[in-house]
């Protein structure tokens, strides 16, 4: 099930063909090191072999392919060098993002973070992963609307595919995604109820807090 690109309307076939492989990428269903051919690509997908490259091009751009002369696209490798890379910046934006909320946002903003927060935990004790992924990538897109910095919400999203495979390769490691789904939710909530009362540092705090121990469980495994 190609749940991402099921649920996100495509405006184009190379949107459509990018959030397929997407999809595979942050479950490891095409595992770091594959070689991305895009005629066997345009034959999987059912996308013409245009769209793909244009796909294929944009996943570049975002870190999750590599171009190789003689070797072509090949899914980007998950290393300690670029799992360090990952948290340090996912550490510096998300918690910028949650320092400027809560010093920002408006009362609707406020609301849609805790309502997002909410849902993300009762998905986090659910046993639907594709529901948890959804609430998870609304709740970020929330935070980085309600920061009042364009600039940090158009990184966010960039940046958020890399990280959820870590979290995927975390929890194919570890045995289960629970444990995970719940200590994020936590996370949001934490970070919900502090971008509602204000409190720049208590937000920031909770969210450099949560990845810093995302960063130890991918240290222990690579």
């Amino acid at each position: 099930m190609l749940a991402v690109a099921d649920t996100i309307p495509a405006r184009s076939q190379a949107e459509r063909a990018y959030w397929l492989m997407v999809d595979r990428i942050i479950r490891l269903d095409m595992p770091p090191g594959s070689v991305l051919l895009d005629r066997e690509l345009t034959a999987e997908l059912g996308i013409g072999r245009t769209p793909v490259r244009e796909a294929l091009q944009r996943l570049a751009g975002e870190g999750l392919v590599v171009h190789y002369p003689h070797r072509g696209m090949v899914v980007s490798e998950i290393s300690a060098t670029s799992t360090r890379d990952i948290y340090e910046f996912r550490s510096l934006i998300d918690s910028e993002a949650a320092r400027l909320a809560a010093m920002r946002r408006s009362e609707a903003e406020a609301e849609r973070l805790g309502n997002l927060a909410a849902a993300l935990a009762d998905c986090a004790a659910g046993s639907d992963v594709d529901s948890y992924v959804g609430a998870d990538r609304a709740f970020y897109d929330a935070l980085g609307e309600a920061c009042g910095n364009v600039y940090i919400a158009e990184t966010i999203p960039r940046i958020f595919n890399l990280h959820l495979r870590l979290w995927f390769y975390i929890s194919k490691m570890q045995g289960g995604w629970h444990a995970l789904a719940q200590a994020h939710s936590a996370m949001a909530v934490e970070t919900a109820e502090a971008v509602r009362a204000r409190d720049p540092d208590r937000a920031a705090l909770s969210v450099r807090a949560y990845i810093s121990q995302r960063q130890k469980d991918m240290r222990a495994l690579i």
